[in-house]
């Protein structure tokens, strides 16, 4: 077996599996971070201009796909997740030939699936939206932008698993790199589209693709120019099925653990349209502001994929205990400072949405409930993240979704059912973050001790 620190080829690499965790775990967290706020800016930029320049209506259109999108999405993000522990391991490893193999199956697949979701995309807008109790008065603009923002998802899916290699490798530098070009291209188009040609939902959703191209066709081109093993061919674009049903074993648990999380989020936003459209609109604002938390919180998330993937192919078993206990620390203290600063100047960030004092009321609602606590949810995903990094992937799912979205599905039709307030509604988002955080360690600790009574490892 080669010695991973003689796989580190460039600046941009992060060697995992020697000297000491937590300064590297930073320098591979923060450009992560970075990088997921700067995704989700896209969307806050659709948000806040489409609220400012086009309307409450527009604002509610544009946030009650969210859930649906990520409903059908979710799946196939979830072989990014694979492709990521995976190339970790092999890398790890030093198995070349396996990586290389690896690289170019994602790659496939990322297009594959990106044209897949394309077609199931648009069939499906209108009778979804319309089965999840859409309002009339924003219906018709929510199908619209829902069905243009799935024409760009073959350069989405391509993005989600180049970048998905680079962090495998420990390269979290140039997909910050990139979107921050792309936000730039995302931002000027929404200004261009909505207030000059006056395109509503449809300039917004049109911004977004634009943007999606510059940053795959960017990753694209530095997987293609690196020298290193997990360089890209496009010649040899291919799916190795026995990397492909490795990826599917680990990916399919965490992409149908997202996508039943997403009915579960469904159906609360299905509860939610049913109080009408202005209570949609500082539901989705104060949502997109949670956003910015849960992204930064998942990269810790992804940093305990990546860590715990390469050490786990080094047979370094005994630096993974260290690995989670560092993102703990981590994700409680970005979840305790963000949650709460979100919420303490709500009002502030919530006039960035709208300027109707009753959206922004129902705003502060959802943060001073759901943002405040969202520590314990950054808590559950570190564990889940340890656990598919050490190739346990059907174990999370099934806890999450027994104690997250069987647990909210049960809420709405019981608690909420005789409590219909929309305080109600949002309690259970922490309750089932706190419940399952604790089964997911216990999970976790039996996993890992398991581990090292069989394996040994090495520090």
């Amino acid at each position: 077996m080669k010695d991973v620190s003689t796989a580190k080829k460039n600046k941009y690499e992060i060697d995992m599996c020697n000297g000491p965790l937590l300064g590297k775990m930073l320098v591979f967290a923060i450009p992560l971070m970075l990088s997921g706020i700067l995704q989700l800016l896209f969307n806050a930029a659709d948000i806040i201009v489409v609220g400012r320049f086009a309307g409450s209506e527009a604002l509610a259109a544009v946030g009650s796909t969210s859930s649906l999108i990520n409903l059908l999405v979710n799946i196939f993000i979830g072989l990014s997740v694979g492709a990521n522990v995976l190339v970790s391991r092999f890398y790890g490893a030093g198995q070349k030939k396996e990586l290389r193999e690896m690289v170019h199956t994602a790659i496939t697949t990322a297009l594959v699936s990106g044209a897949i979701l394309v077609v199931v995309g648009c069939t499906l807008a209108g009778p979804a939206l319309r089965l999840m109790g859409t309002p009339d008065d924003v219906i018709d603009k929510s199908i619209l932008y829902m069905r243009i923002y799935f024409c760009g998802m073959p350069v989405m899916m391509t993005y989600n698993f180049g970048s998905a290699v680079l962090r495998a490798v420990g390269d979290t530098k140039r997909p910050l790199y990139y979107l921050l070009i792309a936000g730039v291209v995302n931002v000027v188009l929404n200004l261009v589209f909505v207030i000059m040609f006056h395109m509503s939902v449809a300039g917004v959703a049109l911004a977004t693709i634009i943007s999606q191209v510059v940053s795959a066709v960017l990753v694209i081109r530095c997987l293609i120019k690196t020298d290193s093993d997990y360089q890209l061919n496009l010649k040899e674009l291919k799916i190795y099925p026995d990397k492909f049903l490795k990826m599917i074993q680990i990916g399919v648990p965490a992409g149908l653990q997202g996508a039943l999380f997403s009915i579960s989020n469904v159906l609360i936003q299905s509860s939610v349209n049913s109080f009408g459209s202005i209570v949609m609109a500082g539901n989705t604002a104060a949502s997109n502001l949670e956003g910015f938390t849960y992204t930064a919180m998942n990269a810790i998330h992804q940093t305990a994929i990546s860590f715990t993937g390469q050490n786990y192919g080094a047979m370094k078993f005994k630096r993974i205990g260290k690995i989670a206990l560092n993102c703990q620390l981590m994700v409680i203290v970005v979840g305790l400072v963000m949650g709460n600063a979100m919420y303490f100047l709500s009002d502030k960030f919530l006039l960035l949405y709208s300027n109707e004092p009753d959206v922004i009321a129902i705003g502060v609602i959802r943060l001073g409930i759901i943002s405040v606590f969202y520590c314990f949810c950054g808590m559950m995903d570190v564990m889940v993240g340890s656990l598919r990094g050490m190739g346990y992937s059907i174990m999370p799912m099934l806890v999450s979704l027994t104690g997250v979205c069987l647990f909210r599905i049960l809420w709405i039709y019981t608690v909420f059912h005789e409590i219909r307030t929309l305080k109600c509604l949002y309690v259970s988002y922490p309750i089932s973050w706190a419940l399952t955080f604790a089964v997911h360690l216990v999970c976790f600790l039996l996993v890992y001790r398991k581990i090292l009574k069989n394996g040994g490892g090495r520090e």
